[in-house]
């Protein structure tokens, strides 16, 4: 970033941000950890209210990367079917994922009677209208749908960004578009990096008179130790009722690498915060069990055992060495192919 943390935090207070800073920097009480959304649950899947709107969602969304990972896109579809057949709703995908491999691999599972039973959410790179126009209409295609549930704002990962989408010309006016003409219904944005950022984007998206559906962030276990979504960015989206997207649970296996914690217990840690949804790498019908698994046995947890999981990572997540989407562009792919930005 072309702006350091310090020059930053200078500015917050008379921008409204001041707040979330405060909370990141662990000078405000944690969010209330023990009190999830309400839920309703059929069978061994729960789901949730997303946001100020009426869609219920699973508390377990499928991973749209993951998806597209499979050598055989038959192994994909099963996969994708799978997890609807037995309660997943909540779709993730991307533009950019697999040059669009995984949003193709979702539109031939989506068929014969499975879109209408999803929430179909996907994203898209570009911060031009002309460039973000273009690559709704190719996810459109992909996915072989006329419509797309939630279309998000992907990687919203520079203190830049949210003035290029919300300037004359930009990619909101492709979003607002889109939504206008039926394309989509709601609207989002996601980012990794850090919770300035997105800080940043619900202000400028506020003096545009802008409210988003749905916004997309890591919360994990060792989110609320170093640069903090939890603390800084999800009190705003409560308040405001915007959908919870909650993402890297376990860091694209990363977090588990630090022998501190079991997967299941970063996807309860996740669904205990006030998540609509908690979106999962899903790659085998093993870890699609797994998924289950954490949904059939998840039960909110007590601020004493949310205290004691905390204190398990708070010395491996110090310094985010397991958060590599904040300090390092390994996940960037934005940043690594500048053309999708448009």
């Amino acid at each position: 970033m072309d702006i350091n943390r310090r020059d930053f935090l200078k500015t917050a207070s008379i921008s409204g941000l001041a707040a979330g800073l405060a909370a990141s920097e662990g000078f405000l009480s944690p969010l209330l950890a023990a009190t999830p959304q309400q839920t309703t649950r059929n069978g061994d899947m729960i789901y949730r209210t997303l946001g100020r709107t009426k869609e219920k969602v699973s508390a377990i969304g499928l991973g749209g990367h993951h998806i597209g990972r499979q050598k055989d896109e038959q192994e994909s579809i099963k996969i994708i079917r799978s997890a609807i057949d037995r309660g997943i709703n909540f779709m993730d995908n991307c533009w950019d994922y697999h040059n669009g491999g995984s949003e193709i691999r979702m539109g031939k599972a989506l068929q014969n009677g499975y879109r209408q039973k999803v929430f179909l959410m996907t994203k898209f790179d570009g911060r031009t209208k002309q460039s973000a126009a273009k690559q709704i209409d190719e996810s459109l295609k992909r996915l072989q749908t006329d419509r797309i549930d939630l279309i998000q704002f992907h990687e919203v990962i520079r203190l830049e960004d949210p003035d290029r989408i919300f300037a004359p010309g930009g990619a909101a006016e492709a979003a607002l578009e889109a939504q206008k003409a039926g394309k989509v219904r709601y609207i989002g944005f996601t980012g990794h990096k850090d919770p300035l950022v997105h800080l940043r984007m619900l202000e400028v998206a506020a003096q545009n008179n802008f409210r988003f559906d749905t916004v997309q962030l890591p919360l994990n276990v060792m989110d609320a130790h170093f640069r903090s979504f939890e603390r800084a960015v999800l009190p705003r989206l409560v308040q405001n009722q915007i959908g919870v997207l909650g993402m890297k649970s376990m860091g694209d296996q990363i977090i588990l690498k630090s022998n501190t914690v079991k997967p299941i217990e970063c996807l309860h840690y996740a669904m205990n915060l006030p998540t609509s949804t908690v979106i999962t790498g899903i790659d085998s019908m093993e870890i699609l069990n797994q998924a289950f698994e954490a949904a059939r046995t998840f039960k909110p947890m007590s601020q004493e055992q949310t205290a004691a999981l905390l204190a398990k990572t708070a010395k491996v997540a110090a310094k985010g060495e397991y958060e590599l989407f904040k300090i390092s562009d390994r996940f960037d792919g934005t940043a690594k192919n500048p053309e999708w930005l448009g």
